[in-house]
């Protein structure tokens, strides 16, 4: 008789021992599921960040290209002027030919400023569209490490049964969920000091 205040002590704290196994595998199975959806995002992110990057180099590529015909039109014309300007006995058919060829220049000068001009614009647009899809990449970084930081904890906690590395692994559950919901939905969240000691 003395063993079943004993007995009953054991069913008592296996059940909530099985209690506790139940919580941790949900908490693992509902990690593991919003992890999985992270990462399929946070791989799409990686290929557009991918895609905005070479986007951005090919734009300054071409930028660089007509600076380059900018500048090589702006000495042709200078050329043309200081050649005008010091033959004085210049056939008036020849002055007008070169005089003609000046203002052409001139033209392709303002032209390509202008066409630097949008370009410029345009590879500023990838880059703040890389930047953009950084920031959320970083967000499913976090998250990630997070809740795979929490799965080990969660199995730690299986394994001890001790609750208060079930209150620490939900903690870094909602941390991880948080940023992964701000991934998602396009929230401007960033912790930099986090991010910069992680990088």
């Amino acid at each position: 008789m003395s063993d079943l205040p004993e007995t009953v002590s054991e069913a008592v704290e296996h059940a909530a021992e099985s209690r506790l196994n139940s919580v941790v595998a949900i908490l693992v199975a509902l990690t593991a599921t919003f992890m999985s959806l992270g990462n399929v995002k946070d791989g799409n992110i990686g290929q557009a960040m991918t895609e905005a990057q070479a986007k951005t180099v090919d734009t300054w590529s071409y930028y660089q290209a007509k600076s380059t015909k900018e500048s090589l039109a702006e000495a042709t014309r200078d050329q043309l002027t200081v050649m005008r300007d010091l033959t004085p006995g210049m056939a008036a058919s020849v002055r007008t030919e070169i005089d003609r060829r000046i203002a052409d220049y001139t033209a392709r000068i303002a032209r390509y400023e202008h066409e630097k001009n949008d370009i410029k614009k345009e590879a500023e647009g990838y880059q703040a569209r890389y930047e953009t899809l950084n920031l959320h990449d970083d967000q499913f970084d976090l998250s990630e490490a997070a809740l795979s930081l929490s799965i080990a904890l969660l199995g730690v906690t299986a394994l001890t049964q001790k609750r208060w590395l079930l209150v620490l692994a939900i903690a870094f559950i909602l941390f991880g969920f948080f940023f992964g919901v701000a991934g998602f939905l396009g929230w401007t969240v960033h912790p930099d000091a986090l991010s910069s000691l992680l990088s």
